[in-house]
């Protein structure tokens, strides 16, 4: 057991965009071994199973919300004490920042060889199907919503922290398969659209660290990236005020 909730959402963090980034990696850069293969099936299935590893790992320390929007959705829905939140936010999105560049080191002779420099920034975050902001915001807010409110259905308080008012409303290891299925099947039926970040961490983090790369001609497409931050914020917020309502 991690001793430190901060650390144990850093590390579980980590963990999730280190498969889930290196699935995308798989996938989408040259010569790789799964290059060419069923990129969609991969993708969804491996970001899945990277959140069943990463919850296992850091559920009976902190939780494992891994996600800022899950973070603030358990607050407004009155399950996590708010006096916490940016601790938690700041463990996510280095967390993030740690798996997407440990990603990269795992391929980097794949990322030289790719010169495809729109598949290498899907390595690290999400883009668009068809670029139109409104449907895109909604895609995602209502992607996170399904993620946020199926969890607070999902999952039941399993741990208490030192300081914090109210139980630590979060994911035993039990809950961890059905919240990797949840998010299995959010990418199958709703990422399409976006790809499907539902978690600004995610996204964030990992596009600050392909900025950060030593590559020419690289896009960050920072006029988007504000998308996969607000839209998951709003899901995330409507859930938690939903399930507080119903409750």
């Amino acid at each position: 057991m991690i001793l430190h909730p901060f650390l144990a959402e850093f590390i579980g963090t980590a963990i999730l965009l280190l498969l889930g980034a290196g699935v995308v990696a798989n996938v989408n850069l040259k010569k790789t071994i799964a290059s060419g293969q069923t990129p969609w099936v991969l993708i969804t299935s491996a970001w899945g199973f990277a959140v069943f590893v990463a919850v296992f790992v850091s559920a009976q320390s902190s939780g494992a919300h891994l996600n800022p929007a899950v973070t603030l959705g358990l607050a407004f829905a009155g399950k996590f004490s708010w006096s916490l939140v940016p601790s938690y936010f700041a463990a996510q999105l280095l967390g993030a920042m740690l798996g997407s560049w440990l990603a990269y080191i795992v391929y980097l002779d794949h990322y030289r060889a790719t010169s495809d420099e729109g598949a290498v920034r899907s390595t690290f975050c999400t883009g668009p199907a068809i670029r139109n902001f409104k449907n895109n915001f909604f895609s995602e807010a209502i992607g996170t919503f399904m993620l946020v409110f199926g969890a607070l259905f999902i999952v039941s308080p399993n741990i208490s922290i030192v300081g914090s008012e109210v139980e630590n409303f979060g994911l035993g290891a039990l809950d961890a398969l059905p919240i990797g299925i949840v998010v299995w099947v959010i990418g199958i039926a709703l990422g399409g659209t976006t790809g499907y970040a539902i978690n600004p961490a995610r996204d964030f983090g990992p596009r600050l660290v392909y900025q950060l790369l030593p590559r020419k001609n690289k896009d960050a497409d920072w006029a988007y990236s504000w998308i996969p931050i607000l839209g998951p914020f709003t899901g995330g917020a409507a859930a938690g005020l939903l399930y507080s309502i119903l409750q």
